[in-house]
């Protein structure tokens, strides 16, 4: 039987198809030393079926670290929640968000919405399965279905199959007519429902996701909800991150807040793990996509990005053109540059 609650919820980096890959998570977690991270959603099939070591690992450093499992069969998910408890993460989440075509024809993502019995019976074979967390990612409603009656029905199905953790993406998905991208970003955003989820399911731990981009935001959140989780603002803005250990996690108790690094310390902790990775075979450019934003808002910001990615340059696949890349943003002052 699976814990109930995932500690270190209180600040999360989403789950994201082609971006949070191991490198990806490495590099925030130069960033960051609280904030939990979660790898991209992986599918039972390819878990099954596919190559366990490329899906799997992970640096050490990148924990606390979620395993995010697509799927809708219960004894599937129950394997590879075990598979993933081998591989050591801390816990398991079930994608019940994403509203893309593709995860639609798997029967799985947001569409699971619309089974909330099977979705308990999913997370109570995980839970069964296994003695990490299982936790639950969920819109608030699916296409017309964007009353609030049914994501607290939902929740309040799901939670009986041993779910203790929900992460509420505060938009509907809708399945028909909009993209991914669009779903992010169309459908209005309704905290109220997700407020009103913790005060219905006060022994319930709720996250919010969507729509969150500054500390201003997320110190609202928090006032009445466990957690927030952040999506795109992280990776496209990583600096962001630097100050979640201080600002999230630094008045509570028991977390102690890591000397936050200086950009230039980053490039060179991140050049150190791509000579390793190229060890391994690993382009650069696997690595470098990942940091473009690094520098946003400074002076060189764009010749920064403009030389991570430049085809000659990836292609010598020489780690030291991080620091080359570097030298051409000016050093400030420590004040000025934060």
């Amino acid at each position: 039987m699976s814990l109930t609650v995932l500690p270190l919820d209180r600040f999360s980096v989403a789950p994201m198809m082609d971006w949070t890959d191991r490198h990806c998570r490495y590099f925030h977690r130069q960033l960051t030393q609280q904030a939990l991270l979660y790898t991209e959603m992986v599918t039972t099939g390819a878990l099954l079926h596919g190559q366990l070591d490329r899906l799997l690992d992970f640096d050490a450093s990148e924990q606390p670290l979620v395993l995010q499992i697509g799927g809708s069969e219960p004894h599937e998910l129950a394997a590879c929640a075990r598979l993933g408890q081998q591989w050591g993460y801390q816990a398991i989440n079930l994608n019940c968000g994403c509203p893309s075509e593709r995860v639609q024809r798997g029967a799985f993502g947001a569409c699971l919405m619309l089974e909330p019995e099977l979705v308990r019976d999913c997370v109570k074979a995980m839970s069964d399965a296994v003695e990490i967390p299982i936790t639950v990612k969920h819109r608030i409603g699916v296409d017309k279905l964007e009353n609030y009656a049914f994501v607290r029905d939902f929740v309040g199905t799901v939670a009986q199959g041993g779910a203790r953790t929900f992460i509420v993406h505060a938009r509907s998905a809708w399945l028909q007519g909009l993209s991914p991208k669009e779903n992010r970003e169309v459908p209005p955003l309704r905290y109220e429902f997700v407020y009103q989820l913790k005060r219905d399911f006060p022994s319930l731990q709720i996250v919010v996701n969507g729509g969150i981009v500054n500390f201003e935001q997320i110190a609202i959140h928090l006032r009445e909800l466990d957690g927030v989780m952040l999506g795109r603002e992280c990776y496209q803005n990583p600096w962001l991150l630097s100050e979640v250990d201080a600002q999230v996690f630094g008045r509570m108790s028991g977390h102690e807040v890591h000397v936050r690094r200086d950009r230039w310390q980053v490039v060179d902790a991140m050049v150190e793990y791509a000579e390793t990775m190229k060890l391994q075979a690993v382009p650069l450019r696997a690595i470098t996509r990942h940091m473009l934003g690094l520098f946003n808002g400074m002076a060189g910001a764009r010749a920064w990005r403009r030389m991570l990615s430049d085809p000659s340059e990836l292609a010598r696949n020489d780690p030291q053109l991080l620091k080359r890349a570097a030298d051409l943003v000016p050093v400030l002052p420590a004040a000025s540059a934060a």
